[in-house]
């Protein structure tokens, strides 16, 4: 008998726990929340985290402030977010390249976002363009590829930073087409599009976000996008799948995670209301303005993409010889 209510009240312990988190999850959140970002102020991680920021504060009621916490390839940042208290008072806006490159190519990283964070749910993607001058006359991906077999080992498209999306799609781009031809790292768009411009460098891949003012203002011209379907907002532009049918996709995309150990009511809130804020028509419109595309999921459907996506670049990783050791 006495085992009995033992057994009772540890049940009822238990179920009244459970009823005080879901709670607290309904009330959420009753103070400022951090939003810890891996990168520097001013870039597109940045910018993308303030407007998703803004507009959970506007539904909440509650000011959300972005903290940046650059270096160390982000780790520094998701140290910051994974020691933090686990209770929805601190989130991270985590980025692409931390699921799917970095934990392959660099030795010892030490961070798996799905194994050691709490999904919540993707914010946007980004797809990589691909970019050539101008002056070069090119139009299309096809005619481009054309001009790089005329000229073996004597074209250079630049990057952003070894083992990124970008680099990973010159890659791509070079085993599919059997191009010979070299990648050169920059360690930002600004210097890479100098020498594009300069014509040292004869094309440029990175995020569509970074190469729309120079395509809108007539210096590049836009020959290709990553994503899986041409863009609503740019449809005269082909995919590169539509040339290179084995690249399905090359995206860069941003998720919201939450510190190891978040309580489950408490996650689902945020993820949610981070669903309802993703489908506002203005916030809609915002990203695209600047080439981002929402695509609002669930913590399951989440973690699945990001799986989808690992198993997506791994081949190409491989192949190129940048596996960690």
């Amino acid at each position: 008998m006495r085992l009995h209510w033992l057994l009772a009240g540890a049940l009822c312990a238990a179920v009244s726990i459970g009823g005080a988190t879901a709670g607290k999850a309904q009330g959420f959140p009753t103070a400022p929340v951090r939003m810890i970002v891996t990168t520097g102020a001013g870039g597109a991680p940045d910018v993308i985290a303030r407007i998703v920021a803004e507009g959970l504060g506007r539904l909440w009621g509650q000011q959300v402030f972005v903290s940046n916490h650059p270096g160390a390839a982000g780790s520094i940042g998701m140290r910051v977010a994974g020691t933090s208290p686990a209770d929805g008072y601190t989130l991270l806006h985590a980025l692409s390249s931390s699921f799917v490159a970095l934990p392959e190519i660099a030795s010892g990283y030490p961070y798996d976002l799905v194994r050691d964070f709490v999904s919540i749910g993707f914010i946007c993607e980004q797809p990589m363009a691909v970019a050539v001058p101008a002056s070069l006359g090119i139009n299309t991906l096809a005619e481009f590829i054309a001009y790089v077999k005329q000229r073996p080992g004597a074209v250079n498209v630049a990057v952003l930073s070894r083992g990124g999306i970008p680099h990973l799609l010159a890659e791509w781009i070079k085993m599919e087409a059997k191009l010979d031809m070299t990648s050169i790292n920059y360690p930002g768009t600004p210097a890479g599009l100098t020498d594009v411009m300069g014509g040292r460098v004869q094309a440029i891949i990175d995020g569509l976000p970074s190469l729309a003012g120079a395509v809108s203002g007539g210096t590049l011209k836009l020959i290709a996008v990553g994503s899986a379907q041409r863009l609503p907002n740019r449809p005269e532009t082909p995919t590169v799948a539509e040339t290179l049918p084995g690249i399905k996709r090359a995206l860069g995309w941003f998720a919201l995670m939450a510190p190891p150990g978040t309580p489950e009511p408490v996650a689902r809130k945020i993820s949610d209301d981070l669903r309802v804020v993703l489908g506002q028509p203005e916030l809609v419109k915002k990203f695209q303005d600047i080439a981002s595309y929402t695509r609002p999921m669930t913590p399951v459907e989440l973690l699945a993409y990001i799986r989808e996506e690992q198993q997506l670049w791994k081949p190409v990783i491989e192949q190129v010889g940048m596996k960690a050791k």
